[in-house]
């Protein structure tokens, strides 16, 4: 189980999530045909750094960027490059943010221009099986009842959900001693309680659901060649409910 956060530390990793969604914000402006990965990054390294806080991913076990820039069947841990994003793309931005001792981590999943009826169906059900996660986000929950949620919203959609990628325990450190699987069962796994703080991260595809590694050690795309998509949430849980850390304002 991951530790449990007094509500001064998770006030803390409130201040780190508040930086982070900013970022998302900033990069969601910066999303368009001819963009390079590489630039994106530019702009979440520099929204991060004006405001005092560092990137967490930035040389985490060797990663050479500041954020995670993953288009179309690349599922997660994209390093950026000069390669340029094209019409009808979708583009994953994962970001970490490491802030006065706490981190915060969030991803979410763009339209390039005007992307076909799948991407967009993609985009919008796995932002769904996010939220239907965060539903199930409370004291007296179990993991399996987060996960259980992300994988029925997707599959009853006709998706499927990576299986080798998971979410995690986060505060100090930023992956913590608690996997957060994307499937099921229900009513098992770890017990939920009040001071817990996880990054719940729903992978889903438009194919199948089995992914490879790419030569770079990093690089992890699907196996069919498929899109994916991806978003995510650093969660605490309360004594009521849980409370999104890096929830980005409505625009």
């Amino acid at each position: 189980m991951a530790s449990k956060k007094s509500p001064e530390e998770i006030a803390a990793m409130r201040r780190s999530g508040i930086i982070l969604a900013e970022t998302i914000n900033r990069l969601e402006e910066a999303v368009r045909p001819g963009v390079s990965s590489a630039e994106l990054d530019a702009v979440a390294a520099r929204s991060i750094s004006d405001a005092g806080a560092e990137a967490s991913f930035h040389g985490y076990r060797g990663f050479p960027a500041s954020i995670c820039v993953s288009p179309n069947d690349v599922v997660v841990h994209g390093i950026p490059t000069e390669r340029r994003l094209e019409e009808g793309d979708i583009v994953s931005l994962d970001v970490g943010v490491f802030y006065e001792g706490w981190h915060s981590d969030s991803a979410w999943t763009f339209p390039v221009g005007e992307v076909d009826a799948a991407a967009h169906d993609l985009l919008k059900v796995t932002e769904a099986s996010l939220d239907a996660a965060i539903e199930q986000c409370g004291p007296g929950k179990h993991l399996g009842d987060v996960g259980h949620a992300v994988d029925q919203t997707a599959t009853s959609a006709g998706f499927s959900v990576v299986r080798e990628y998971a979410g995690h325990g986060i505060g100090r450190q930023l992956h913590e001693n608690l996997w957060v699987p994307n499937f099921g069962p229900p009513g098992r796994r770890e017990l939920l309680v009040a001071g817990v703080t996880l990054a719940v991260e729903p992978m889903v595809n438009l194919g199948g659901p089995e992914t490879k590694t790419l030569a770079d050690g990093w690089t992890v795309v699907t196996a069919d060649g498929s899109p994916s998509a991806h978003f995510e949430h650093t969660i605490a849980i309360t004594p009521d409910g849980c409370e999104v850390l890096t929830r980005r304002e409505a625009r």
